[in-house]
This record gives C-alpha cells, sequence and structure tokens, in this order.
C-alpha cells in the first residue's frame, strides 16, 4: 500500500514541476522588473497575420525616441514616387540676379535635399560644381544668397530641447543645408599645461578654456547658447593623444552654406564685393516668390531611397527631419504640420487610432511624441504587406551587423536575425522592427521603455526579453 502511494507521487512530481514553471510572458515581465520601480515597459509580439502572442501594456502610451522615423520613413515609401530615381526635385541649383552693375548677386538655392556636400574629396553631389559654374561665368559678384524659401522657416519641430540645439543631434533644419549642417572642432594636444590647438571654421569665434595635462584622461566640453556663433571649449586632452573631434550644430543653416559658397567662390578667383545673407519663407502658408533669372547651373542628388536607409541605419536626425518637410511639400504644405498630416493620413490607412501615435517631429528628438506598442506593430505589419514593404525593411539596422544595431545582439543566436529600429533620449529607450525565429517565422515586436533613470540599462533588459521571445519560438 505504501510502496504503490510513493509510486503515484513520484509519477505526479514531473507534472507538478511543469505546472509551476513560469509562461514566456511572466519570464519577460520578470525581466522587465530588474529595472526596478518607476521604470514603465511596453512590449507587443506578433505575427504577420495579426496574432498577438505577447502583450504588456499594449496600449501605454510611450515617448518612442528615434522610432519616430519608422513613421516618417514609411510615409516616405507610401507617398513619395520615384524614390530609386535620381533625386532631381530635391538638388540645390544656382542662378545669377540682378544686383548693382557690373556684380550680379549670387543665389544658392536649396530644394530639401540633406546630402549636398562642400567636403574638399566631395565626388557627388559637390557645392565645387556650383561654384565652378559661377566662377566660370563671372569674376566679379555682390551679395551671396542662401535662399532656403522652399520649405517654412521651422528650424525645429516643437519641443525640441535647447541643450540639444547646439550639438549635431539638434542642428537646425531648413530646405538649403550642407554638410550635414554640423561644424567641426578639432582639438589637438599641445605641451604640458598648455592650451591645445584648435582648428575649426571662421565661421565661429572659438574661445579656448581648454588645458592639455600630461596625467588624467581626455575630457573635453563645449558650450554653445543657441543662436550664438561663439563656442567655448573647456576641460582637458591628454598630451599624446590623438585629435579628438568634435561636431557642432549649426542654427542658420542657409547663412552657412552661403558664407561656406562665398569662400568657395573667391578661392576660385571670384571677387565677392558684398556679403553673404540667409533669405527664409517667414510666413509659412505663402509661396516663395518665382526667381527672376534662369538657373546657371543645378545638382540632381542621388535617389533618395538611398538617403532613407541613411536615416535609419544611422539614425540621422536632419535627414529625418528634412524628409518629414519633404513629405509635407508633396502635398502642398512644405511644413512640419504638412509632412505630420500625411504621416497621420498614413496611420489612418494602416489602421493605427490616433491615441496610439501622436508626433511633434520626424526624428523623435521630441519629448512631445507618444505612441503605443500595439499603434507601432499595427504599422509595421501594415508596412511589411505593402509593395515597397521588402525595400522598407532592408533600410533598418540588423543586429550584430550594420547600424545602430551592430553592436547588440552579436554573441547570442539573434545575430543577423533582428531588422529593427532603435531609439534613445532622456528616460526613454526604443526597438521595434522584425525578428526572425530559428524556425523562420518572422514576429513583429514594439518594445518601449520610459522614465528610465540613469543607472538602469533599460536596452539590456530589452534585448534579453527578445532573446527569451527568440528561444522559446
Amino acid at each position: 500500500m505504501k510502496a504503490a502511494f510513493l509510486a503515484a507521487l513520484l509519477a505526479a512530481a514531473p507534472a507538478a514541476a511543469a505546472q509551476v514553471q513560469p509562461t514566456l510572458q511572466q519570464q519577460v515581465e520578470a525581466k522587465f522588473a530588474e529595472a526596478g520601480p518607476g521604470v514603465r515597459f511596453g512590449l507587443v509580439v506578433a505575427t504577420l497575420d495579426g496574432r498577438e502572442l505577447l502583450t504588456i501594456n499594449p496600449d501605454g502610451r510611450f515617448v518612442p525616441a528615434s522610432n519616430t522615423k519608422l513613421f516618417t520613413t514609411i510615409t516616405a515609401y507610401e507617398l513619395l514616387p520615384g524614390l530609386d530615381q535620381p533625386d532631381a526635385a530635391g538638388g540645390a541649383r544656382v542662378r545669377l540676379e540682378e544686383g548693382l552693375p557690373g556684380e550680379p548677386n549670387v543665389v544658392l538655392e536649396g530644394g530639401g535635399d540633406a546630402r549636398l556636400s562642400s567636403a574638399p574629396d566631395c565626388k557627388v553631389n559637390c557645392l565645387s560644381t556650383l561654384a565652378d559654374a559661377v566662377a566660370a561665368r563671372t569674376k566679379r559678384v555682390r551679395t551671396v544668397i542662401g535662399n532656403a524659401q522652399a520649405f517654412a522657416d521651422e528650424r525645429w519641430s516643437f519641443g525640441m530641447s535647447w541643450n540639444n540645439i547646439p550639438t549635431r543631434s539638434g542642428t537646425a533644419i531648413a530646405a538649403l543645408v550642407i554638410d550635414d549642417n554640423e561644424i567641426a572642432l578639432r582639438v589637438t594636444p599641445g605641451g604640458s599645461d598648455q592650451a591645445p590647438t584648435v582648428a575649426a571654421p571662421a565661421y565661429v569665434q572659438v574661445v579656448n578654456f581648454a588645458k592639455t595635462v600630461s596625467e588624467g584622461k581626455t575630457d573635453l566640453g563645449v558650450q554653445r547658447l543657441p543662436g550664438s556663433k561663439r563656442v567655448v571649449l573647456t576641460g582637458t586632452i591628454k598630451a599624446g593623444a590623438p585629435e579628438e573631434l568634435i561636431r557642432l550644430g549649426v542654427d542658420d543653416p542657409a547663412d552657412y552654406a552661403a558664407w561656406r559658397f562665398d569662400q568657395m567662390l573667391k578661392e576660385r578667383g571670384v571677387r565677392v564685393n558684398g556679403y553673404s545673407v540667409a533669405r527664409y519663407r517667414t510666413f509659412p502658408n505663402l509661396p516663395p516668390p518665382p526667381s527672376l533669372s534662369a538657373d546657371l547651373a543645378a545638382l540632381t542628388p542621388p535617389p533618395l531611397g538611398e538617403d532613407i536607409v541613411t536615416i535609419n541605419k544611422s539614425s540621422q536626425n536632419l535627414h529625418a527631419e528634412l524628409l518629414l518637410r519633404r513629405i509635407g511639400a508633396a502635398r502642398g504644405k512644405p511644413s512640419v504640420a504638412g509632412g505630420l498630416e500625411a504621416v497621420r493620413a498614413m496611420l489612418t490607412q494602416a489602421g493605427v487610432p490616433e491615441r496610439a501615435a501622436t508626433l511633434a517631429d520626424g526624428s523623435g528628438m521630441s519629448p512631445y511624441n507618444r505612441v503605443s506598442p500595439r499603434g507601432v506593430v499595427t504599422m509595421l505589419r501594415w508596412a511589411a504587406g505593402r509593395p515597397w514593404g521588402a525595400d522598407f525593411r532592408a533600410s533598418l539596422p540588423i543586429s550584430g551587423v550594420d547600424g545602430t544595431l551592430r553592436n547588440r545582439f552579436r554573441d547570442g543566436g539573434l545575430k543577423g536575425r533582428v531588422f529593427a529600429k532603435t531609439g534613445s533620449l532622456t528616460a526613454a529607450s526604443a526597438l521595434s522592427g522584425y525578428l526572425l525565429t530559428a524556425r523562420g517565422e518572422t514576429l513583429v515586436f514594439s518594445a518601449l521603455a520610459s522614465d528610465v533613470p540613469e543607472d538602469v540599462r533599460a536596452t539590456a533588459i530589452m534585448d534579453g526579453a527578445l532573446e527569451m521571445i527568440a528561444a522559446a519560438r
């Protein structure tokens, strides 16, 4: 009797143990709990046909950070034609207009392209081509005008933090930009206890309070108030250290482009007797005045689709914001509001309700943006079924391979199997896209975190949760 009872008890033990094993939902919730109190996580994982496999706070509203670029680029794929063709509409052009007798004004006009370059080694889409055209026509000009009137003068979207504006992440937006609208400071160590050497364009005034040290580490800082060209360099650089490259944002893109073009004309023997100025569209609803002279030369940049890959792979804020304005321009409203109207139209078509996506910009730098994981997954599922769905997925970073995911999932089974957009902003982290399971199934997911303290590694926690999910499939 006792032996039979014991045998029955032993036979039941494995079944009882199986009953207390945590579910996948419980495992992921426990992983998120590692962040401690106060941190909010949201997660939706679904199949391509819409079956939700796991949800945690699916309709919560989170700061998406650079996941916002998903909304911008998907709208571009849906609404803008010819993304695989040369971008003639966005290219910069130059013309001469009437000035003083024998001294025409030079007008450098932008069309919204983000890739115009003044680099000495430029091969494609080069400002030097336009400077050569002017130099071939005349050796005397009066005023060099940077014309950014193709878009409304909205250099920052709503919510841009003032402390981000001086940085390359928050550089100003305009229809005319060159060199990613960034200025580079190159800092080289000097002698011990001496100031380092700073090389920078004359467009800015550098005040150098930094010091070279024989002991310690390189720890440089830069201060620049919004709207100012005065840059204050502080901190230390170690003797013998390599050159430090510091990139700063520009607040007046058309002015900077005109100034740089002025310099290039002088390098070509063109006498500039006036100065450089900027033109912006002050009243967004009024179109710019038509030009009274023909183009002297015009550039045709590479396909805009190539820039979308840059936006998603590298999380390029300036390019994303310009794309949003170009989306609006395609609908006759070359402004932030016009672009966001087009994004909302796309979301309505995709079946995403308004509360699931409230946006203020095209890049994700605005903390006003709010999205839900379910809303993001709904959009991504819809995008996967569009004719351009494969191109969109190919524009996303690949885990352990490239873009902003090149250093994530490198050592586990998910290397090369996550195609997703990253996102990081103060107290927020995000990762949304597609996941290929070991058995070849494609899952759509959105993992969002808000209210994250500085000492919490939310990114690692979310990555760990995705690894659990992939292993369970």
